[in-house]
This record gives structure tokens, sequence and C-alpha cells, in this order.
């Protein structure tokens, strides 16, 4: 598949661009962009639709500059998540990676915090050879819980979907259990 203005037409590009500029020129609380936590994760199915994938990734998680107050120790953290790593069934593997922001609700002193967030991403196949993803370009949203060990050390679980979001057919999609472990700055 190319990318034409078409399909960056109905990917809604303008709309990706005016969201990462709103998080990058927002006058929040925050000191700018900063390192947050760099770590790996592991997926499994998250149903047996979607059996036999496994998921094998790097991360790295930046703050950016918005931060909300919702009052009585509870805050909302934007951030930049980036990620790369292998995607792979029984037969077939691919290289995976995505980047954009995602949410944070956490409570002051709380070792749990909440996360989710959405990004663009690439696959370097998507016909794969009991599932066809239809294109390379696909979008993963995630839900998840954060455990803070110690100060430098966390534990993850999220919930991820994959799909090309009705770009291409077939659109099968692709949801995984995901669990990491990060070291925090």
């Amino acid at each position: 598949m190319s990318i034409t203005r078409k399909t960056l037409g109905r990917i809604g590009m303008g709309n990706w661009v005016m969201v990462c500029l709103l998080f990058w020129s927002y006058p929040g609380r925050g000191e700018g962009l900063r390192w947050e936590s760099v770590g790996v994760r592991g997926g499994i199915p998250a149903n047996q639709g979607c059996r036999n994938f496994n998921l094998a990734q790097v991360f790295g998680t930046w703050h950016l500059p918005l931060e909300w107050s919702l009052g009585k120790g509870w805050d909302v953290q934007g951030r930049l998540d980036l990620s790369g790593g292998w995607l792979g069934d029984r037969k077939y593997n691919a290289v995976i990676g995505s980047v954009g922001p995602s949410l944070e609700l956490h409570r002051q002193r709380c070792p749990l915090s909440l996360t989710a967030g959405v990004s663009p991403t690439y696959i370097s196949r998507h016909d794969f050879e009991l599932r066809d993803f239809g294109a390379a370009i696909q979008f993963t949203c995630h839900a998840g819980l954060n455990l803070d060990l110690a100060r430098h050390w966390r534990l993850g679980y999220r919930w991820q979907h994959m799909s090309n979001a009705g770009l291409a057919a077939p659109n099968p999609g692709l949801n995984l259990h995901v669990f990491g472990v990060s070291f925090r700055f």
C-alpha cells in the first residue's frame, strides 16, 4: 500500500498534526518534554481470534508539557510514547513501531496509575499465516494500569487493540494483553 493524498486524507493527518501541535504548545504546568521511563514489554493473545500472535517491544515515554490538576491530589499527565519491536505468529515475523500521545491519571503518593492512549503504528508485514491486517499502517489504542514498585521501577499491564481503522480491507484487528517493566527517571 502506498501512502497517497487520498490515504492521508482518510487517516486525517491534519487532525494528528493539530493534536501534536496542541500538545507541544499548550502552556501547562509542566516543564517541557522530559524523559519519564524506558522499558520492555511483551504481549499475548487476548482472545481466541488472536491466538498464535505474540509481541515483544522496547519503549520510551516522555512527559509532555501538559498536566491538569483535578483536585484532592488527582492529576492527569500528558505523555508521548514511542515503541519498537517484534510482532509474530507461528510462521511469520514483522517489525512493529508506533509513536503517539497518551494520558496518565494518578493520585499523589499512590503507587497505582491508569493510562490510555492511541498511536499510529507501522508493521513491516500485514499478511500473516491466519490473519491479514490489510495494510502496513495501523492504529493502536490501549488502556492499562501501572504499579510503581520503588522510586525507579514500574510494572505495567495494558489491554491493546490494533487495527487499520477501516483504511483497508480486511480489517480484523488484534487484541493483546501486554505486560511490561520499566525504569523511571
